[in-house]
């Protein structure tokens, strides 16, 4: 399948593991302030947190305006058959309001974690697709569009998710890579980029930080491979290069990270969504949340 119709997650959303790590009170009390400030779309994360359907209904059920996108439901998490299933069962109840983003996560993961085979991710990828699409669901049907989309590096991926969604939600990748996507894929397909952030104005600290967040990544070869077709080193991905560091990371003053959002704008993102990082990851970063709601004015 491929939607006609697209979601509208607003220029400007937010990505965040933090409310994973906050009691659910307390995510769904922060949830309620983000959906108040104006942000378009929250992404919650699905890896070794909170389960991802679970997690969207409850935050979507303390909210009133704002979307809830999975980023990304892992295809190893569940069968086509059950991952159609709660994507109906979140779209009917919240018309409009969810979007499925679904991936194909990682070697360590899906090997170690889910006791699965890793091998052709992108042809199990149509494969399960396939499945979801045929699978029978007798249950209350949405009566609105749904939305899919896939999280997607290379550019097969890509391709993939303008075919069989509305589009692609690239993460840990810079303006050049939104860039080459935009020009594979052309005008229509969605595209929402994740983009790093750290308000910290001194350069060592935020670095340090940035370091700190990027080495559960530079590690895994979907990314690494991600970043030297994107002209980065070999050197510059295991040493966490300050070139690299700066690219993937934006940090710095509110103006600095708005020219940074800009660049992917500017690079055809529809929607880019902002992931707050503090020094101490398991804070709820509602400061840098509330001072990123001045750019939705």
């Amino acid at each position: 399948m491929s939607n006609t119709e697209q979601p509208d997650l607003g220029r400007i959303g937010l990505w965040t593991f933090a409310l994973d790590v906050q009691p659910m009170a307390k995510a769904q009390e922060a949830a309620a302030e983000i959906d108040e400030l104006g942000f378009g779309t929250v992404w919650l994360p699905e890896a070794i947190g909170r389960e991802i359907f679970s997690s969207s209904a409850l935050i979507l059920s303390a909210t009133k305006n704002i979307n809830v996108a999975s980023g990304i439901a892992s295809i190893a998490a569940r069968s086509a058959h059950t991952m159609q299933s709660g994507w109906k069962t979140l779209s009917e109840a919240f018309p409009g309001r969810f979007v499925l983003a679904l991936g194909v996560s990682h070697s360590h993961m899906v090997t170690k974690l889910h006791k699965l085979s890793y091998d052709k991710p992108y042809s199990n990828m149509v494969e399960y697709l396939d499945i979801m699409d045929k699978s029978p669901y007798a249950a209350a049907a949405p009566q609105v569009p749904m939305y899919r989309m896939i999280g997607a590096l290379g550019p097969k991926m890509l391709q993939l998710s303008a075919e069989r969604g509305v589009g692609a939600h690239p993460y840990f990748t810079t303006p050049q890579h939104t860039v080459e996507a935009r020009a594979l894929l052309g005008a229509k397909p969605l595209i929402a980029p994740e983009i790093a952030v750290i308000f910290e104005t001194d350069k060592d600290k935020a670095r340090e930080t940035a370091r700190k967040f990027m080495s559960t990544y530079t590690r895994l070869p979907n990314y690494a491979n991600s970043l030297m077709r994107l002209g980065f080193t070999q050197d510059d991905v295991t040493n966490q290069s300050d070139r690299l560091v700066d690219e993937i990371v934006t940090w710095g003053s509110l103006d600095k990270i708005a020219a940074r959002i800009k660049e992917h704008h500017d690079a055809g993102a529809n929607h880019v969504c902002v992931q707050v990082l503090t020094h101490n990851p398991l804070e709820l970063p509602m400061a840098g949340w509330r001072e990123l709601s001045a750019l939705l004015k």
